[in-house]
């Protein structure tokens, strides 16, 4: 029973990891495809530049708490000490990038927020 757990664990892990990688290439290309036009044209205002990157950065917050549960639930797996201070590490790093971008695209939303 233990190694199906394991086994499923590490299946989920696997999954978000993927999820996470997948939405982070798809906002890349999203705004890269939104982003040539607007290099191109001389008459493209600053608003448009920073919906495309607020938008991005939504899916860079997506894809960051995807990447964060599959820390967590490799986490719960993880055979030493030393794997779950890694892990645990990598885990408030992310956390920290995920709250920063966060407050930034509040800001951008919001000019008086800042």
């Amino acid at each position: 029973m233990e190694e199906l757990l394991l086994r499923a664990a590490d299946i989920a892990a696997g999954l978000a990891e993927a999820a996470a990688i997948l939405v982070v290439a798809f906002g890349a290309a999203q705004a890269f495809v939104q982003l040539v036009p607007l290099v191109f044209l001389p008459r493209a205002s600053h608003g448009a530049r920073k919906a495309v990157w607020r938008r991005f950065g939504m899916w860079l917050l997506l894809g960051l708490e995807f990447a964060l549960a599959a820390d967590i639930i490799a986490s719960v797996v993880a055979p030493t000490w030393e794997d779950i201070g890694q892990l645990g590490s990598i885990a408030v790093i992310r956390t920290f990038l995920n709250y920063f971008l966060e407050h930034d695209l509040e800001k951008a939303g919001n000019p008086e927020a800042a």
